[in-house]
C-alpha cells in the first residue's frame, strides 16, 4: 500500500476551501505534490512529513499550488517538475516520477488552466487532481486561461484511467473517483442546458443568464458565476450553437441552429461545411467512405 499523507496549507478562502492540499507520496525518499504558497512554516511542516524528498511536482502554476515550489525544493534539495513554472524542470504528458513503492505518471489535464497536470499512481489507482477535481464543490473555469472544451476532454481522460480514489488539490479525499468524475460531467451538461434555456427565454447578456441560473445563490458569487457562464458560452460558440454580438460589457449572445453537413445532413460544429466523417472521406478521396458517412 502506497503511503500518502496530506499536509494542509494555511490559506483558506472561497477559492481554496480549507486550504491547499500538499500531498506527500512514498516512504522515503518521497514525492511532494503542490507545496502550495510560499509559506516557510507550511514548508517546514511538509518537510517533517516528507523526510528526504526525491522530487517536487506541481499540478499547475496558480499561486496557491506552485508559488512556493521553487523555494520549497531548494529547502528540500530536490528537483521541481512542472508543465509551466519558472525555474522548474519541464514536465510532459506520460512522464514518470518513481520512488521506492510508488510511481506517479503525469497526465496533462488542461481546462482549469492550460498547464494543468494530474498525477496517477497505477498500483493504488490513486489520482492527484489538483484543481481539475475538488473534494467538495466544482472546479472553476475562468477564460481565457480556463477552457471548458479542454476541461471536459480532461475529465474523460481521467475517467479512462479507471482511478479508484481522488486526492484533490482542495477538500476531502474522494473514495469513489468514477462517480465524482461522472458527477462533474453531468454538472457541466446541466449548466449548458440552463444557458441554452436562458437564451431561448430571451436572455442576451451574461448578467441576465447569471441572474436566472444562480437565482438562489448569494449575490457575492455572481461575479464568479459570470466567468463560468462565459466559459460555457465560448464552448457553445466554438460548436456553432451560439453567436456573440459586440464586445465587452455590451456583448450579447444568441442561440443559433447548428449548420447541416452539405454531404450527409448531420449537424456541423463551428462554421465548417462538412461533418468529421465526410471531411475525412473527402480528404482521403474515398468514395465508399463518403457513401458510408451518409448512412444514418
Amino acid at each position: 500500500m502506497v503511503r500518502i499523507i496530506r499536509v494542509l496549507a494555511p490559506n483558506p478562502s472561497v477559492y481554496t476551501l480549507e486550504g491547499t492540499n500538499t500531498w506527500v507520496v512514498g516512504e522515503g525518499p518521497t514525492i511532494v505534490i503542490d507545496p502550495g504558497p510560499d509559506d516557510p512554516s507550511h514548508h517546514a511542516e511538509v518537510l517533517r512529513a516528507a523526510g528526504i524528498v526525491a522530487a517536487v511536482l506541481v499540478t499547475h502554476d496558480h499561486e496557491d499550488h506552485g508559488e512556493g515550489a521553487i523555494a520549497f525544493a531548494a529547502r528540500a534539495d530536490a528537483p521541481v517538475r512542472a508543465w509551466r513554472v519558472a525555474g522548474a524542470e519541464s514536465l510532459r504528458d506520460g512522464a514518470r516520477t518513481e520512488v521506492p513503492g510508488a510511481t506517479l505518471i503525469a497526465v496533462h489535464t488542461p481546462g482549469h488552466s492550460s498547464d494543468h497536470v494530474a498525477f496517477f499512481e497505477p498500483t493504488e489507482r490513486a489520482l492527484f487532481t489538483g484543481d481539475a477535481v475538488l473534494g467538495r464543490g466544482t472546479s472553476f473555469i475562468d477564460p481565457p486561461g480556463g477552457d471548458l472544451t479542454a476541461y471536459l476532454a480532461s475529465l474523460r481522460t481521467m475517467l479512462e484511467l479507471h482511478p479508484r480514489t481522488i486526492y484533490p488539490g482542495h477538500g476531502p479525499v474522494v473514495p469513489d473517483a468514477p462517480a465524482k468524475l461522472h458527477e462533474y460531467l453531468a454538472h457541466r451538461a446541466e449548466r449548458e442546458e440552463q444557458v441554452l434555456a436562458g437564451l431561448a427565454e430571451g436572455d442576451r447578456h451574461v448578467g441576465e443568464l447569471v441572474a436566472r441560473i444562480y437565482e438562489g445563490y448569494p449575490p457575492e458569487v455572481h461575479a464568479l458565476a459570470a466567468r463560468s457562464v462565459t466559459a460555457h458560452l465560448q464552448k457553445l460558440q466554438r460548436e456553432g450553437r451560439v453567436e456573440a454580438q459586440g464586445r465587452g460589457a455590451t456583448q450579447t449572445w444568441i442561440a443559433v441552429a447548428p449548420a447541416a453537413c452539405e454531404r450527409c445532413g448531420r449537424p456541423v460544429r463551428g462554421r465548417g461545411r462538412y461533418c468529421p466523417s465526410c471531411s475525412l472521406a473527402l480528404l482521403q478521396g474515398d468514395a465508399q467512405g463518403a457513401t458510408d458517412a451518409t448512412t444514418p
